[in-house]
């Protein structure tokens, strides 16, 4: 070998021998391969009407608690505004009873105290007659009056005895009205659970109508897909729109039945994407599955135990907006 290709080939199997070193030390990082994924939630509406307007699509930022799209709510609308007005004249209805009951009352109370007071004074004049036609009488016997004075007295007496009945039938009828006020309390107590249930059954109808307006996550997010359009029939569940947190992101990787003892929840961990070389994000697993995935049909052998994989998440702590669902990378395990 001449001896100028000496040192290129010393040269050579130092680079060889450097590579061999790196890759041992690059493979023996323990790490594991997934994708970057997202939760994606899909809005669905949970009533039948035609779209009339969808406010976001694909690619928007939606603000927490937006409106995203419109249904057409004339329909219960209208059966909401025929239940308002069913309020309304049951509210004026219960009024007009109570100051009904309230004057009738008050003119029942003093109409039974004025009959009462003509039935005593009828009483008083009835027991006056009574004994004056008496006494009338034991002066005829005696031969101290005459049988015209007894007639006088009699016909007195007589009248005293119809107008003492008359007063007690008076105010037999005040007090017969007592019931006709009873009824009408009981009228008003009708009234009033008709206006109970009307008010309810208000209240549901206006549950229904909020449904017709369909409102973003609690939290802002990013429409992924667009499904309906304005003019579209909707049905209970027809799916409007998905979005994602973009915040809420992982990374799903898939552990062997070898190392899932090392694969703990709460464990930290590195990320590193293949879309972002040498740049590592910070990481939790934050699931890992009870049962294995892929399982053999028929487990005879240990090569068939170890082909075993669990699912597991990694929850990106840091920078997770700045990724795309899709991207494949791989975890490292941080040393405890």
């Amino acid at each position: 070998m001449p001896r100028k290709l000496i040192p290129i080939v010393l040269l050579l199997a130092v680079g060889i021998a450097a590579a061999v070193w790196f890759a041992r030390n690059e493979s023996g990082a323990q790490h594991f391969t997934g994708f970057v994924e997202g939760e994606e939630r899909v809005l669905r509406s949970e009533v039948a009407g035609r779209v009339l307007e969808v406010h976001f699509g694909e690619g928007d930022a939606v603000p927490a608690g937006a409106t995203i799209a419109e249904l057409d709510d004339r329909d219960i609308q209208a059966r909401a505004n025929s239940k308002r007005q069913e309020m309304a004249a049951l509210d004026a209805q219960i009024f007009a009873q109570q100051e009904r009951i309230e004057l009738v009352q008050g003119t029942w109370q003093r109409d039974v105290l004025a009959r009462a007071a003509d039935v005593r004074q009828a009483e008083s004049t009835y027991e006056v007659a009574e004994r004056t036609f008496e006494r009338e009488q034991g002066l005829v016997k005696t031969g101290a009056s005459t049988l015209q004075l007894l007639d006088d007295q009699r016909g007195r007496r007589d009248q005293a005895r119809s107008a003492l009945e008359r007063a007690r039938e008076m105010l037999a009828r005040a007090q017969a009205e007592e019931r006709q006020i009873e009824v009408a309390r009981r009228e008003l107590e009708t009234m009033r659970a008709q206006r109970e249930l009307a008010r309810a059954q208000l209240a549901e109808l206006e549950v229904t109508l909020s449904k017709y307006q369909v409102h973003s996550p609690a939290t802002a997010t990013v429409v992924q897909t667009q499904f309906i359009w304005p003019g579209e029939l909707a049905q209970p569940g027809t799916a409007l729109l998905s979005v994602l947190d973009p915040l809420d992101k992982y990374v799903q990787i898939y552990v062997p039945v070898s190392q899932v003892g090392e694969v703990q929840v709460g464990r930290r961990v590195q990320i590193e994407l293949d879309s972002r070389p040498g740049q590592r994000f910070p990481g939790e697993i934050s699931f890992v599955a009870d049962q294995a995935n892929f399982t053999p049909e028929k487990i005879e052998t240990r090569s068939d135990r170890m082909g075993q994989v669990y699912r597991a998440k990694v929850r990106i702590l840091e920078g997770a907006e700045s990724l795309q669902p899709g991207t494949e990378g791989n975890v490292y395990l941080d040393a405890e």
